[in-house]
């Protein structure tokens, strides 16, 4: 059913020619005009980083609602309803609070260029203005320096969890160039947690922490987290956090919920409070067991598996998960856009999936044609390819020659979110 927030949301989309153009301008014009809302809402905590961003900000958010805090939580981009985005005071926008704000935001703009992340960038701010809350979690949507979510002045807080190669016809080629991005984030004197760096990466982002006098808080320097017989410890200033693994599965959660700890610390969380961040986040497409819906049942009893990350280090992740779950055949179902390095994330699953589906991602411009995937993921070493009209179609394959297989649709937050939504 088609709601009154999508036709504006598609209004939207036309009042600039580029999807992606980085710069702050447009929107400090349109937040001026709204009376400035970015100035008025509770203590940012700015999130920015190349993988694990959400992860991050959904423990935090678990954490601080464990201390009774209300969490105001900005995030991008949506998988099945634009409303996720925006989240207030724990509970996501409704419908005619989305409406209306895009209105008033539409009209203020009154017909200037303006991208369409960076106006309904500018309707989060006037939800979070207008609500009561004592945290705001703001997710960086790409980059860090220039993206619209960069208006905040003065944080409480800013955290960069692992920075990787991705987005490099926007952010730059090599490591140090994209960190230099992200790292701009910083404020002067606000304190920035900063998540397992390539150490090229790193200096990059100590030195603009040291030019502006903002205390850093770095994995492996003045926190650490590893996991030691089954469960997480957590180690700075403080002391010891002896917790349960976090509950979003892989390996890779072990740093991100390393980064959540070190805010809540800074935060001045209790240990309860630490301990719901990693047992009670909720971040759907991150390795998400699909256990209800038409999917579920078509694939049984196979398992479905949906997973959104889409560079070299997501694909790192998915690999070292599956590594650790219980012997299965895994066989993987993936759609990828034109813009990422598509073999580099599917080499490191090569040897641990049985076989890959390429599909095209539906509805999306620039999803990668289901020949080029395959392409890829043979180049990558994958040596059982094939592509399949759909991802239904590729289940009933899958299954039809496995029913006990282990279905992973992956390669892209774009596919997570159709999805979700073709799943109910």
């Amino acid at each position: 059913m088609t709601e009154a927030s999508d036709t504006i949301l598609a209004r939207l989309m036309t009042l600039h020619p580029k999807v992606i153009d980085l710069t702050l301008d447009r929107l400090e014009r349109l937040l001026a005009a709204l009376g400035h809302p970015e100035r008025s809402i509770p203590p940012a905590i700015h999130i920015a980083g190349t993988n694990g961003k959400g992860s991050t900000q959904a423990m935090i958010r678990a954490g601080l609602e464990a201390m009774g805090k209300e969490v105001h939580a900005y995030t991008s981009p949506h998988l099945a309803r634009f409303h996720e985005r925006i989240r207030l005071a724990g509970e996501l926008i409704s419908e005619p609070d989305l409406s209306a704000l895009l209105d008033e935001c539409e009209a203020a703009n009154g017909g200037e260029p303006i991208t369409f992340f960076e106006i309904t960038t500018a309707a989060a701010f006037l939800a979070f203005s207008r609500t009561t809350a004592d945290y705001t979690l703001l997710e960086v949507g790409l980059g860090g320096r220039l993206d619209a979510t960069n208006v905040i002045e003065a944080p409480a807080l800013t955290i960069i969890t692992p920075v990787s190669i991705d987005h490099t016809q926007f952010l730059g080629e090599t490591l140090p160039e994209i960190a230099g991005e992200k790292a701009g984030i910083i404020k002067r004197g606000v304190p920035v947690i900063v998540g397992p760096q390539d150490e090229a990466g790193l200096e990059v982002i100590e030195a603009r922490a040291a030019r502006l006098g903002a205390p850093v808080l770095a994995y492996g320097q003045h926190w650490h987290a590893f996991e030691e017989r089954g469960r997480l410890i957590f180690q700075d200033e403080t002391g010891l956090l002896d917790l349960p693994l976090p509950n979003l599965p892989g390996p890779h959660q072990i740093m991100n919920a390393g980064a959540a700890l070190a805010a809540l610390r800074a935060l001045g969380a209790n240990e309860a409070a630490c301990e719901a961040a990693v047992t009670r986040a909720e971040w759907p497409a991150r390795m998400q067991r699909l256990r209800h819906g038409p999917l579920v049942e078509a694939a049984a009893p196979a398992e479905l598996w949906l997973d959104g990350g889409h560079n070299p280090a997501g694909g790192i992740a998915v690999a070292a998960t599956l590594a650790r779950m219980p012997a299965r055949p895994t066989h993987l179902i993936c759609g990828m856009l034109n813009t990422k390095d598509v073999t580099g994330y599917m080499r490191p699953l090569a040897t641990i999936a049985a076989s890959l589906t390429a599909v095209e991602i539906p509805g999306e411009p620039n999803t990668l044609p289901a020949a080029q995937t395959e392409a890829a993921a043979r180049a990558a070493g994958f040596a059982q390819t094939s592509q399949a009209a759909s991802v239904d179609a590729a289940i009933r394959t899958i299954t039809e020659a496995d029913p006990n297989a282990r279905i992973l649709i992956c390669g892209s937050l774009y596919l997570a979110g159709r999805i979700l939504q073709q799943n109910g």
